[in-house]
């Protein structure tokens, strides 16, 4: 239906005084106002929207308009053929009837073409009449005067067309800009006189700290003096034609950024792509640690073994060698020999750890909680002459972390640490987000701090400054530990002492799901008396089923269900991974667990359709997967 609009859009048209036609690209008529039909006397089949351009020109040409055209056919199919490759023109002709028209047309970008009929028989009739009044005028006036005349109507097509084209570029402009800011990168260029000619606005959240609108300050203006040092030389290698792709850390905000610099032939300039690559980076480390690991445990595990048949041996010979009575001081080079041995035992099962597979399991860990077990550990284990403080700096809430590889690395620190220490000293722990990508975990005492041997090598396995009493693997262990969670780890020395920083990266894992009302299904009486004790002791009220079955109708009967734990091989033919097709209550999640291997067809089947928990698992893995189980 027409609208409203359309109306006086129609009206306003068939108020000028200029006929005007539009054809779309299929040579229909879209729209005419009604001079056009008065100006050609057309019948209304042929200004009906829709109407077919070769059947206006067939019309036209039958009754003569266009003078003597030869056979009409082949006349049509002509202006046809013209029309198909329309190009902006303008035109005058006279028509049969006497009176002259100028024509105009210009293409549209979807296709088609809008055309205006102006009726200049009177402007001609003037121009013949000065003709006529003003022979005195030379005839080059004239002529002049003339193609004035024409030149000036053709300017106003052109005019109208440059118009058009103008609008075409603004709107792919829009739209390119709309694109780079869009991006998840910063995307700029620098002029040859290193001047910001454009940047979108991604700037300040790929490097925070850095102007908001750089456009037309100088590079070295736009980041802080520690950033410039880095970027400046790369950019001195783009002005020089070189390209490069590098990456580096943030300083005020430790993000890792991504730079690329690719120069600009046309203006002498270069065009600028930065990418925060933070957790690219941190994954990509725990990868690499992940495969140094495979690699160190495919030396070692051969020499170990080697190693554990010849200490074997050693032992057994000892053992026999003891039992002979020998004298007093053959007794003392025996029990040491024994000694040693075992201790190079423990070694290989140290090694053995390090090397051996060890996944990194992030759950959600209330941080203040760790904190407290942790400093019940270190207490224990820590002389009455030395003093330990843990200082959070506002860290709190719960993050994603493995915390039994942490606790183990932050032991180890302590532990280093009092032995730093002597008999007595200060050991401290630090803990405090940095600036929303790393939380950090910094040990430090009031020892002598590292040696500037101790500070390039303690990393280094069975680097040691504790002579025959060390092994050497305590900080590889941690720093092994670190690289798999994605983490940094930096040594250095205060005026008080030494500090071993650790930087895992910060993901806050939102707040604890509370205590709710738990279905557990499972078939075994005695896992499900185990498991509704862990339950229950962390606040939740357990209701049981042995099946599907009866899971289904608890289910329909208790929309309070608050999270469903289950069994995958249950009683009956159905299994738990038929729980997720069920309807559940709210945001009610499902958690299923099994001692299958990873490996099995229905292990993988159960992966798909909600967390699966590996039997046996700790009351804390369980309120982890509660806390993030999969919901309908």
């Amino acid at each position: 239906m027409p609208t409203d609009r359309d109306a006086m859009t129609m009206a306003g048209l068939n108020l000028i005084q200029q006929a005007l036609t539009i054809y779309d690209r299929d040579l229909r008529l879209a729209v005419c106002n009604r001079r056009f039909q008065e100006m050609f006397a057309l019948p209304d089949a042929l200004v009906t929207p829709g109407a077919d351009f070769a059947a206006t020109i067939r019309y036209l040409a039958r009754r003569g308009d266009y003078g003597d055209v030869g056979c009409v056919e082949d006349f049509v199919a002509e202006r046809v053929e013209t029309a198909r490759a329309f190009e902006p023109h303008y035109m005058e002709r006279t028509r049969a009837n006497g009176r002259t028209i100028s024509v105009e047309g210009t293409p549209l970008p979807q296709g088609g073409w809008v055309t205006v009929y102006t009726d200049i028989t009177p402007a001609k009739r003037q121009e013949a009449l000065l003709r006529a009044r003003s022979e005195e005028l030379s005839d080059q006036i004239l002529a002049y005067s003339e193609d004035l005349a024409t030149a000036n109507r053709e300017l106003q097509a052109t005019i109208t067309a440059l118009e058009e084209a103008k609008r075409q570029i603004t709107e792919a402009e829009a739209r390119t800009r709309l694109t780079a800011e869009m991006m998840p990168a910063h995307i700029a260029h620098v002029g040859h006189d290193r001047r910001y000619t454009y940047s979108n606005r991604r700037l300040t959240s790929v490097m925070p700290g850095t102007r908001t609108d750089p456009i037309g300050v100088d590079a070295a203006d736009v980041f802080d003096p520690g950033t410039w040092a880095v970027i400046g030389p790369h950019l001195d290698r783009a002005y020089a034609g070189e390209p490069s792709v590098f990456e580096f850390t943030h300083p005020p905000s430790s993000h890792r950024i991504r730079v690329a610099l690719t120069p600009d032939p046309i203006s002498g300039g270069v065009y600028i792509l930065s990418m925060d690559i933070t957790r690219e980076s941190q994954a990509r480390a725990a990868l690499q640690q992940t495969k140094r690991r495979e690699m160190a445990a495919q030396l070692t595990s051969g020499l170990a073994h080697d190693f554990s048949n010849l200490l074997t041996i050693i032992l057994g010979m000892q053992s026999r060698l003891a039992r002979m009575g020998v004298p007093a001081e053959a007794r003392e080079l025996i029990d040491a020999t024994l000694a040693a041995a075992r201790r190079g035992g423990g070694l290989l099962g140290r090694i053995a750890d390090m090397t051996g597979p060890r996944e990194h399991e992030p759950v959600p860990t209330d941080l203040a909680a760790f904190l407290a077990d942790l400093d019940t550990l270190a207490r224990s284990a820590l002389p009455s002459g030395i003093s330990f403080a843990i200082d959070t700096q506002g860290a709190g809430g719960r993050y994603l972390l493995d915390a039994g590889m942490l606790q183990d690395s932050l032991l180890n620190l302590v532990l280093n640490a009092r032995d730093a220490c002597g008999s007595r000293g200060r050991v401290t722990l630090t803990v405090r987000p940095v600036q929303e990508t790393w939380l950090e975990f910094t040990v430090g005492d009031t020892g002598p701090g590292f040696s500037p041997e101790a500070l390039d090598h303690a990393l280094d396995p069975f680097f040691t400054t504790k002579g025959g009493e060390g092994s050497g693997l305590g900080l590889s262990m941690v720093y092994d530990m670190t690289k798999l969670a994605g983490g940094r780890i930096m040594l250095g020395n205060t005026d008080a002492g030494g500090r071993v920083t650790l930087r895992l990266p910060l993901r806050p894992a939102g707040d604890a799901r509370p205590p709710g009302l738990v279905l557990l299904v499972e078939d075994s009486p005695d896992l499900r008396s185990a498991l509704r004790d862990m339950l229950r002791g962390a606040g939740h009220s357990v209701i049981e089923a042995a099946s599907v079955a009866e899971a289904a109708d608890i289910l329909a009967d208790l929309p309070e269900i608050s999270a469903i734990l289950s069994d995958i091989v249950l009683e009956g033919s159905a299994t738990g991974i038929d729980l997720a097709r069920l309807p559940r209550p709210g945001d009610c999640p499902l958690v299923l667990m099994t001692s299958l291997p990873p490996d099995d067809p229905l292990h993988r089947a159960a992966a798909d359709v909600a967390p699966v928990l590996r039997k046996p698992f700790t009351a804390a893995q369980l309120d982890a997967a509660l806390s993030t189980g999969d919901r309908p």
